[in-house]
Formats: structure tokens, C-alpha cells, sequence
């Protein structure tokens, strides 16, 4: 039996709900759904009931926990209970929260997994409105709050569990790394009090090779080969400096299962640290090539502002 996913849209890599993305494409698809939630994250929070505030723990906020609770019991909706309130700030709407979770049977009570924390399977960041479900599991929780969460039967025969959930923190939207000089002949970048930034290429020929300078370097974990990094993007073209794509834009930010993004964008997240911002001009052989994508046209040399939020590690090989 295999873990539920605490959102519907989680990268959790045991449940293997892994977003889908287009292999190959610089400019993927965001996080979320299109149908996003709205409004008051307090509001669509799931009220605490019976089950789950029967449910007894025992292990410490932030490491994976045993529950013990009355099986076989019917739970006909989801129940929320908070079993102790974080000190931190409250979640609100639009946040991408770091969590970690404990899941049982509710049948058996045998513990199914943990993910989340050192040592188990890695989850990156979420944003709270994306899914339903996830907000009403974390929205309006406070960060440092662990939670007891109990899931009815799902409608795709998923058997109900409960959840011991730990709201970790927030992750912001842009990057937060210490500001580096920049490296002639580069494209300019200045960056929007929000953080989106705006690119002035240079008057003189594109680079024949790839070329890649840091302006913010992060402190986090060094994105490895085949993770899914969380990230923001700002894409112009060398010719015209025209912008043909940015998460910004899009509205949030963005992760592809395993960054399958053309290959001079690989390279330049390659062995880079979360929360740094990397500029990197690709050329035409290490982009699209020859063939036209989209607005972008053929034989193009790419310019990109990438914003690495949070990674998660390849699970290893059983």
C-alpha cells in the first residue's frame, strides 16, 4: 500500500503523482492547476472531527512521528485537527509551504511511509490554493504546527488513512541568495521590487557557447543530476531582447519531474544551490536548434534569469 497524496498535484516521488511537463521545453507548465482555488485559505480549511481528534502521537515536530488511534472507523469526509500550533506566521494565499508527513492505515494502523523529513523521500514546496485538498488540509495552519489529518475513502478506491502532517515553513517566490558582481559582457539585469526581473542584451553578437554567471548566490542543497528543482524563469531572445516566456508571468512558479528543459538550461542549474539566481545565455546547438518553438524562431540564442527556489533529489535506485 502506498502513500496517499496529501495534494492531489503533490511531487511526492513514493505516490508517483508526479506533474507532467514537456520533455525537452524551456518553458514548462506551472506547479498548480489552471483551475486554481480562490479566495480565504482560512476559509476552506477542513474542520476538526471526531477521528481526528482521536488520534494520539507520539514523536517530535519535525521528525517522522507514530500514531495510534480506534480502527476501522468510517470516515466519511476529511477531518482536520491541530495537535500543537506553531509559533510561526500563519500560511496564507499563494505561499509554497515546505511540509512533511507520517501516513497510517486506518484499518490496520500500520504505518505506510513518511516523506518529507531528513532521510525519507524529499517534497518540494506547494502552493497552498493550488489543490483543494491541500488547502484544506495546511491553509490557515501556522508554520511549526503539526496536524492530524484523517482521509475518507477515495473515489479511486484509495482505502481512507490518517496523516500526521508537520507545516515546515514558507519558501519565498524569489530568489534570496547574496547579490555577485556582474560578469562583462553578460545581458543587464535589473529586478522589480517583487523580485521579476527585466533583461538588456548587449549591443554585440550572441556567444557562440554557452555562458553562465551567478548574481545571487544561495546557501540551500546544489541542484544534481536528474532532480525537479522549483523555480522561477524570465526568458528573452539574444536578437531582439523580446521576453517569449516567464513564470512571472505565468503567474507562479514552475517544476518539470527530472528538468527535462533543453539542454543549455540543464547545464546551468547543474551543481547550482537553492536560492541562488543564475543568468545564462544558450546557444542556438544547446537550445532549439534549427527548429522554430512557438514564438521563438529558428536557430534562436536564448537568454534565461532562473530563480532556483527549492530542489528535490532523484529518489534512489532500489
Amino acid at each position: 500500500m502506498r502513500l496517499r497524496p496529501l495534494a492531489l498535484l503533490s511531487t511526492i516521488a513514493v505516490s508517483a503523482l508526479l506533474l507532467a511537463g514537456c520533455a525537452g521545453s524551456a518553458s514548462p507548465s506551472p506547479t498548480s492547476t489552471s483551475d486554481a482555488t480562490s479566495g480565504d485559505v482560512c476559509a476552506q480549511t477542513a474542520e476538526p472531527g471526531a477521528i481526528s481528534d482521536g488520534v494520539k502521537v507520539d514523536g517530535q515536530f519535525g521528525t517522522p512521528s507514530k500514531a495510534t488511534f480506534t480502527l476501522k472507523q468510517d470516515i466519511k469526509k476529511l477531518q482536520r485537527t491541530v495537535i500543537t500550533k506553531g509559533d510561526g506566521a500563519t500560511v496564507k494565499k499563494g505561499e509554497f509551504v515546505s511540509y512533511a508527513l507520517s501516513a497510517f492505515n486506518t484499518t490496520t494502523g500500520e504505518h505506510i511511509g513518511d516523506a518529507g523529513y531528513p532521510g525519507t523521500e524529499q517534497m518540494l514546496p506547494q502552493n497552498v490554493l493550488a489543490n483543494p485538498t491541500l488547502a484544506q488540509v495546511i491553509g490557515c495552519a501556522t508554520v511549526g504546527s503539526r496536524l492530524a489529518v484523517a482521509f475518507p475513502t477515495g473515489s479511486n478506491g484509495a482505502e481512507s488513512q490518517i496523516y500526521i502532517v508537520d507545516v515546515l515553513g514558507t519558501v519565498p517566490t524569489a530568489a534570496w541568495g547574496e547579490e555577485q558582481a556582474p560578469v562583462d559582457g553578460m545581458p543587464e539585469v535589473k529586478l522589480a521590487k517583487n523580485g521579476e526581473p527585466s533583461i538588456s542584451i548587449p549591443k554585440t553578437d550572441a556567444p557562440t557557447e554557452l555562458k553562465v554567471s551567478v548574481l545571487k548566490q544561495g546557501d540551500g542543497e546544489a541542484v544534481a543530476d536528474g532532480d525537479t528543482t522549483l523555480l522561477q524563469y524570465y526568458g528573452v531572445n539574444w536578437a531582439d531582447g523580446k521576453s517569449f516566456d516567464s513564470s512571472w508571468k505565468n503567474g507562479e512558479p514552475i517544476s518539470i519531474p527530472g528538468n527535462t528543459y533543453v539542454p543549455g538550461f540543464v547545464q546551468a542549474l547543474a551543481g547550482q544551490k537553492v536560492g541562488s539566481q543564475v543568468l545564462v545565455v544558450i546557444p542556438p546547438a544547446l537550445g532549439y536548434g534549427d527548429k522554430e518553438q512557438g514564438s521563438i524562431p529558428a536557430n534562436s540564442t536564448l537568454v534565461f534569469v532562473i530563480d532556483i527556489l527549492a530542489t528535490q533529489h532523484a529518489p534512489a535506485a532500489k
